[in-house]
């Protein structure tokens, strides 16, 4: 009894770590830049192959590609708000009619960068073999590459929450995710700081992307279950609350373990139900305002 608990909760942890930093990804870019992007989960499935080409092509360790990975997808994500968001805010009324609209042109993104991926990679399912060594913890066994996930995780959660306390640009993060129009009025450069949000949104996701293809197997179609995920721990956590989307994650994550360990195959309908049941009760979350 007491090894299946161990196993359930390490398990929960693993797969919370890799929530907490999906979902903090879409905070950026929905919480602050108020872009609620449905092609979130399209970058974690461009930084997974990315990791996956890396290793299988050019022998590249995938703790080292998240060091190439992650200013490609800062750019990536940088550059689309530029090009498409940013003009679309410009040409909207209101930040009301602004999520709207970037929410349909975020599921034109979703099908665009979802086509050229099956273009490049095709359909077949793909995977690669990094840290398959196991390492006993209380009775239970895991494969290092779990564990080596959940660190890296929670270091690049801690990295940012560090960054985002007491740096300059940090804390122009967190007063527009607070107030975006007072923000710009103390000083904050609103037009600046939103591109650099959804960059860092989509940085996270391609790093979150990486440490998914160390342990699962990866497809060009695995975006919209992560984005589900990533929408239902915002919300669990609060709109706009970096240590929320951390510990929203990490919850999801142990009641997803659970779930698996009583019946597999229930998880993702389970979360549905958490969703709908946070709409409900707490729309806010556990720190939103």
């Amino acid at each position: 009894m007491i090894v299946n608990m161990v196993d359930i909760l390490i398990g929960g942890l693993m797969l919370g770590g890799l929530f907490a930093l999906i979902a903090l990804g879409l905070n950026l870019q929905y919480g602050v830049a108020r872009v609620l992007n449905i092609g979130h989960g399209e970058f974690i499935m461009v930084g997974s192959f990315g990791g996956w080409m890396l290793f299988t092509a050019y022998g590249v360790n995938p703790l080292i590609s998240l060091l190439i990975i992650s200013p490609v997808l800062f750019g990536l994500g940088y550059g689309i708000y530029r090009v498409l968001y940013s003009r679309l805010r410009k040409k909207t009324r209101s930040f009301a009619a602004f999520e709207g609209s970037s929410m349909l042109v975020s599921f034109g993104l979703l099908f665009v960068i979802q086509n050229i991926a099956l273009t490049v990679w095709g359909s077949s399912v793909r995977g690669y073999s990094y840290l398959n060594s196991p390492i006993r913890i209380a009775g239970t066994v895991f494969a290092a590459n779990r564990i080596v996930t959940l660190g890296v995780a929670v270091l690049v959660g801690l990295v940012f929450y560090i960054f985002s306390a007491h740096t300059r640009l940090g804390k122009a993060i967190r007063a527009a995710a607070q107030d975006s129009g007072a923000a710009g009025l103390v000083g904050v450069n609103i037009n600046q700081v939103l591109p650099i949000c959804f960059g860092f949104g989509a940085m996270l996701a391609g790093i979150a992307g990486v440490l998914i293809s160390i342990c699962y197997s990866i497809t060009p179609t695995m975006g919209l279950e992560y984005t589900v995920i990533a929408i239902i721990v915002v919300v669990l956590g609060g709109i706009g609350s970096i240590p929320g989307s951390f510990i929203g994650g990490f919850i999801l994550g142990i009641i997803g373990s659970i779930v698996n360990y009583i019946q597999p195959g229930l998880s993702l309908a389970a979360y549905y139900v958490i969703f709908m049941l946070l709409l409900l009760l707490k729309p806010k979350g556990i720190f939103g305002r």
